[in-house]
């Protein structure tokens, strides 16, 4: 909440929304040059006007006047763009999703990986994979979320003294280990359906794995607009969000109806997470460890945070997918070098909070 200090500017000093809207269009256009830098690079490098040229042609639907920019405008629209967006929607969504768990449970260790909520998606899309129903386009998806939305009740009623799905009495370290201890029984049945698969199993451990390599326009269309969607109704609750870090009794005070507040928000950040999770695999860390940079730059200003966290994901796991892709001489799976970055930050992270020195 802005105080009437805060309010007060010094003369000449600017607005600090006019701040904000120039720090996010600063990320927006870092995030332009990301996109163009990764569809340059690959097996195949192109000039930066050889890329602008394909996507006018894609975008247009004009085909290449010579050889080399037909070829150009085949590799760049139809082969890296689908994986660029789904690369930069994926990052933006698991990041976003992040910030939202860290808010409403005032922990510094709460993302979709750490609650569980990634392990629940991703043993629902290996039973759809097990049983041959990876082709349809909704059942992947749906058995992702469905997965994600039970493990986030159970990990709830484990962390709830009282056995209730709602945050009332919940503590938020007891939240973290709940998550933990599920997934920990999750990876075990994705061990055995691992097991039972037999001659689909390399298919289950490369999705799980995590990898944009087989990403196509659909997968960038679904996850862009669930994505923009969870965001939208994040930054609709973001003055909710600032009034629940004051603590629940004085949300409540203030008007918040918190118990609705928060089941609807942890649904929608689990939603987003579980189709992010369906369409990549698993891809841990990057909602942990996003909003911690942001909040440095930004404050704790849900308002601020969110639309610079939703740019900075897009931009880092976007960059990672090209490191992994056009940089290294084999590719490695996203979901294993964002484990190999990330675990030891999340052990930092976790050594400050337990000596009070909270990231």
């Amino acid at each position: 909440m802005t105080t009437a200090t805060e309010q007060i500017r010094k003369p000449g000093e600017l607005p600090s929304f006019i701040k904000g809207l120039g720090g996010l269009l600063c990320l927006c256009a870092l995030l332009f040059g990301a996109v163009l830098l990764s569809a340059r690079l690959g097996f195949v490098e192109f000039s930066f006007g050889e890329v602008l040229t394909a996507l006018w042609h894609g975008i247009t639907g004009a085909e290449g006047q010579s050889t080399a920019a037909e070829t150009a405008r085949v590799m760049v629209w139809e082969v890296r763009l689908p994986r660029i967006l789904t690369a930069a929607a994926a990052g933006a969504g698991l990041a976003v999703a992040g910030a939202v768990y860290q808010n409403i449970l005032l922990n510094p260790l709460a993302d979709p990986y750490t609650l569980g909520v990634s392990s629940g998606a991703a043993f629902g899309a290996a039973v759809a994979l097990l049983f041959g129903m990876g082709k349809a386009v909704v059942s992947v998806p749906l058995f992702a979320f469905s997965g994600a939305i039970l493990t986030l009740f159970i990990v709830i009623a484990m962390a709830s003294p009282s056995g209730r799905l709602l945050r009332c009495g919940i503590d938020s370290s007891n939240l973290i280990l709940s998550g933990i201890m599920v997934s920990a029984i999750l990876s075990a049945g994705l061990s055995f359906m691992k097991y039972l698969a037999d001659e689909q199993v390399s298919v289950i451990i490369f999705w799980l794995m995590g990898s944009f390599a087989a990403a196509t326009w659909q997968d960038a269309a679904i996850l862009t607009g669930v994505t923009a969607a969870g965001f939208l109704l994040f930054l609709f609750y973001a003055r909710d969000l600032n009034l629940l870090a004051l603590g629940e009794k004085s949300a409540r005070s203030l008007g918040v109806d918190t118990s609705k507040t928060v089941l609807i928000l942890l649904v929608a950040a689990s939603l987003v997470a579980a189709i992010c999770v369906a369409v990549s695999g698993i891809i841990g860390f990057v909602g942990l460890l996003v909003p911690h940079m942001v909040r440095f730059v930004t404050g704790p200003d849900s308002r601020k945070l969110l639309p610079a966290t939703l740019i900075t994901g897009a931009i880092l796991l976007l960059f990672a997918d090209t490191v992994t892709r056009a940089v290294l001489p084999y590719e490695v799976p996203i979901g294993v070098l964002t484990a190999l970055i990330g675990g030891p930050v999340f052990c930092v992270i976790f050594r400050k909070s337990r000596m009070g020195g909270g990231a």
